[in-house]
């Protein structure tokens, strides 16, 4: 009985670092993903885009697959200057999954407030609000978490029976 309350502690005192880690990273990789939206909200595109590895997968609400920081930049200034100028963002993250402790995948709700116009093939909301499920794979580079992959899907509005 001694011996099993024995390691039975010591399990627990080796996932202490462990689980602090975690901790810690789901802390920075939140901050991140908070920090994303105010970007979005000051209408900067570039700072928006500074958490993007430098070959980072984009895959936007169109549809449109573009690969690399540059691309993601400048596509991220130009609609932030357009049709989503003036728009506020807020993200509520649904889940963040480490696959490894050095991999998260975080899905995201994420809604654009103060639509006014779109580009062809996606129809401005009523109430104004865009809502798409936003998929962000992080991966720990050198001590920085950065996003390698970036999904992002409009919100359907259920059918009615």
């Amino acid at each position: 009985m001694r011996a099993a309350l024995f390691v039975s502690i010591l399990f627990v005192i080796s996932l202490t670092p462990a689980l602090a880690q975690r901790s810690s990273a789901e802390e920075t990789i939140r901050k991140i993903i908070v920090d994303q939206a105010a970007a979005w909200n000051a209408g900067d595109g570039a700072r928006y885009s500074t958490p993007v590895s430098e070959d980072v997968s984009f895959t936007n609400l169109f549809g449109m697959v573009m690969y690399g920081k540059a691309a993601f930049k400048t596509r991220h200034s130009d609609i932030l200057s357009t049709f989503y100028k003036g728009t506020t963002k807020s993200h509520v993250i649904r889940k963040i999954r480490f696959v490894t402790p050095e991999v998260a995948i975080v899905d995201i709700n994420n809604e654009i407030r103060g639509v006014k116009t779109m580009p062809a093939g996606i129809s401005v909301p009523a109430d104004g609000i865009l809502r798409t499920q936003l998929m962000e794979v992080f991966v720990l580079h050198k001590g920085n978490w950065l996003i390698e992959a970036y999904h992002n899907v409009d919100s359907k509005a259920a059918a009615k029976p």
